[in-house]
C-alpha cells in the first residue's frame, strides 16, 4: 500500500515532455508511452512525479499494468496518504450536500472527479455500493481506510463491492468476487424523484442502477405526453417517470431479468384505476424499431437510452452509425410535435459528434428538430473541465415536426 512513507523514500517516476505538458494543463493521467523511467516502482505505489529534467510535478498512484500509468492525486508532496483519503472522502460527501435532493440514491465518490482515482461509491439508502478500479486503491490497508471512513461518515447498514472482472484483469489484480464488505443487508428500496425502486446490491449493471440519469429522468417527464416508447428501458428508469404524464408507456429491453425488475418497480408505484399500466416488451431494440417504423407505429414521446456503443476511439464510426439508425427510425415514428429524448453514455462520442449525427438523422427522416434541452450527467457525477473523460453522458430533449 502507498501508506505513509517518508517523502524522501517515495520512488520517482519521470515523464516525457508530452506527459508533463498534459499534467501542467490540469489533466491527471499520464499514459505508459509517456513514462521515461519508473525503475523499481512497485505496482500500486504512491510515487513522486517529475519531468524528464527532474522538476517535481506532484504525487500520484502508479499502475504497473494499465495504459494509464500515472493517476495524479496531488500537485504537492503527500506525506500521509491515509489522511489524504479521509480528507477527500469527507470533501466528496460535503460537495453533494447542497446538490442532491429528492432521492436516497446518488453517487458519493466519482473517481478522478472527486480526486480519488479508481474509486466509485454509490449510495442506495442505507447500502453503499463501491467499485475499486486501480492497483493503488486495491491494497488491503487502503481498502480498510476507505471503508472505515465511509462507515464513520455515512453509517451504512452494509457496504457491498461490485467487481468488474475485466478491469481487474487489465490491472493484473487477482480475481475477486462481488460481495459484502461489511454488514449483511444486500437489498432495499429507494426513492428517486418521488418514484420508488427496488435495489439489489449484487445484481444488475454497474453499481446497481443508472444514477447519472436521475436528473434527466425528471427533465424528460416534464415534456412527455401521450403514447410513449422507452427503448433500452433496463429496470424502468425513464418509463416509470414517463408513466405519470403519459396515457400509455411501452418499455423495451433485451434483458428479461431487467424487465422483471422493471415490472417489480412498477408495482411499487401504483397508478390510478383509470390509468393504464406499463407494457414491457423483451426484444432487440434495432429489430423492434425497424419493425415498428415500417408497420406505421406512432408515438408522442420516444426515449432512446442505449448502452455505450463506443468503448474505444476505434469504435467511433460504428457507434455513430448505430446511433443514427436508432434515431432515424425513432424520428419516423414520432407524431408531429412529438418529443424525442435521446442519449449517449459513450465518452468517445463527443457532444458535437452526437448532435451532428442527430442532425443527419433528422434530415434523412425529413423531420425538423428543435432543441428543448441539452443535458449531461447528474450533478453528483461532477465534471472536471481539465479532464474531459469525466464528461461522458449526453441527453438531448427535442421537439419534432
Amino acid at each position: 500500500m502507498p501508506n505513509a512513507p517518508a517523502l524522501a523514500s517515495l520512488p520517482t517516476v519521470k515523464v516525457a515532455p508530452r506527459g508533463a505538458t498534459r499534467l501542467k494543463a490540469g489533466h491527471v493521467w499520464v499514459y505508459r508511452s509517456d513514462i521515461v523511467s519508473a525503475d523499481g516502482v512497485l505496482p500500486g505505489s504512491l510515487v513522486r512525479v517529475s519531468d524528464h529534467r527532474g522538476k517535481p510535478l506532484g504525487t500520484a498512484l502508479y499502475s504497473g499494468s494499465s495504459q494509464i500509468a500515472i493517476r495524479m492525486i496531488s500537485h504537492d508532496p503527500v506525506a500521509d496518504f491515509p489522511a489524504l483519503l479521509r480528507q477527500r472522502i469527507g470533501g466528496a460527501i460535503a460537495y453533494r450536500e447542497p446538490l442532491v435532493s429528492n432521492t436516497e440514491a446518488y453517487r458519493v465518490i466519482f473517481s478522478e472527479a472527486d480526486f480519488l482515482p479508481g474509486l466509485i461509491v454509490d449510495r442506495y439508502g442505507d447500502i453503499l455500493s463501491l467499485q475499486i478500479l486501480t492497483q493503488g486503491m486495491d491494497a488491503d490497508p487502503v481498502r480498510q481506510a476507505i471503508t472505515a471512513e465511509l462507515t464513520a461518515r455515512l453509517h451504512p447498514a452494509s457496504i457491498v463491492e461490485r467487481v468488474d472482472p475485466r478491469v481487474r484483469e487489465l490491472e493484473t489484480l487477482p480475481p475477486r468476487a462481488s460481495g459484502l464488505v461489511q454488514g449483511e443487508k444486500t437489498s432495499t428500496t429507494f426513492t428517486m424523484n418521488s418514484i420508488r425502486f427496488h435495489f439489489d446490491a449484487l445484481e444488475g449493471q454497474k453499481t446497481g442502477a443508472f444514477l447519472d440519469q436521475r436528473e434527466n429522468y425528471a427533465a424528460a417527464a416534464q415534456y412527455a405526453r401521450g403514447e410513449a416508447l422507452d427503448v433500452f428501458c433496463y429496470q424502468g428508469g425513464f418509463a416509470l417517470h414517463l408513466a405519470r404524464h403519459c396515457s400509455h408507456v411501452t418499455g423495451v429491453d433485451s434483458s428479461r431479468p431487467a424487465l422483471e425488475v422493471a415490472d417489480q418497480n412498477a408495482a411499487l408505484n401504483p397508478r390510478d384505476a383509470n390509468q393504464p399500466g406499463i407494457e414491457w416488451i423483451e426484444a432487440n431494440a434495432f429489430d423492434l424499431l425497424k419493425d415498428y417504423s415500417s408497420s406505421d407505429h406512432r408515438y408522442d414521446t420516444i426515449v432512446l437510452d442505449p448502452p455505450a456503443f463506443a468503448k474505444t476511439k476505434r469504435d467511433l464510426d460504428a457507434a455513430l452509425r448505430g446511433y443514427k439508425e436508432l434515431n432515424l427510425r425513432a424520428l419516423k415514428m414520432l407524431r408531429p410535435g412529438g418529443i424525442l429524448v435521446t442519449c449517449s453514455c459513450s465518452y468517445h462520442v463527443s457532444q458535437s459528434n452526437f448532435l451532428e449525427m442527430l442532425a443527419g438523422a433528422a434530415l434523412d427522416a425529413h423531420r425538423t428538430l428543435r432543441l428543448i434541452e441539452l443535458r449531461g450527467q447528474a450533478k453528483d457525477h461532477p465534471v472536471l473541465l481539465n479532464v474531459p473523460e469525466t464528461a461522458y453522458l449526453k441527453c438531448v430533449i427535442a421537439s419534432v415536426r
